[in-house]
């Protein structure tokens, strides 16, 4: 049978779920696929071509989900849903923010930006602030993303490291972080509760 563009995307989102972006490469996605790299280029002429199609696959459920307010949503409480739905969509994959990074003229990535930027001048805001909010939001959550998949302190970086020093040099900082999660709250929350003043702001501002 011959290989087409979605067997190869969808191989290369395999292989970045098991490996990671790091490696996602033509070689090893060639490999999965049991056939010689330069095949591949009929599909996906290079690998900045490659990462815009997976960050596109990833994105795919969220895009055809996607639908404008009901009557009685705010565009505030719509937009923090829809980035809600954009960081559990990278976050489903390793490294998903990183792909949509460094992916170019993401097509899932402009569809979501074209719907977030008419829903909110329909609701009444200037299109240049529309604009400022989409992106905004995008790149608050895209950075939030980033943040979240990067990789954890390892053995070398906590050598040395002593935590009842560090309490004493930042109580303030460890103090706010018991304080937040004392009550069952999740990271989830963290990130809706720094979404939310991230939104209001933009609101205030309008």
């Amino acid at each position: 049978m011959a290989l087409d563009r979605q067997q190869v995307v969808a191989e290369a989102v395999a292989l970045l779920d098991a490996e990671g972006l790091d490696g996602v490469t033509t070689r090893k996605l060639a490999a999965r696929l049991g056939v010689q790299s330069p095949t591949l280029y009929w599909h996906v002429p290079n690998k900045a071509a490659l990462v815009t199609a997976i960050a596109d696959a990833i994105l795919a459920d969220l895009v055809q989900r996607m639908s404008r307010p009901s009557p009685d949503e705010s565009w505030q409480d719509w937009l923090a849903d829809l980035a809600s739905g954009l960081r559990r969509a990278l976050l489903a994959h390793p490294d998903g923010a990183r792909v949509l990074s460094s992916a170019q003229l993401s097509a899932a990535m402009n569809a979501i930006s074209e719907l977030a930027m008419s829903t909110l001048v329909a609701a009444g805001v200037p299109l240049r602030h529309a604009r400022v909010v989409t992106l905004t939001i995008e790149r608050f959550t895209v950075g939030y993303v980033l943040e979240e998949q990067a990789p954890r302190p390892d053995e070398a970086a906590l050598a040395g490291w002593d935590l009842a020093e560090f309490t004493a040099t930042h109580p303030t900082l460890i103090a706010g972080i018991t304080d937040y999660f004392a009550d069952g709250r999740s990271p989830d929350d963290l990130f809706d509760d720094c979404l939310r003043v991230v939104i209001a702001g933009a609101a205030a501002s309008n």
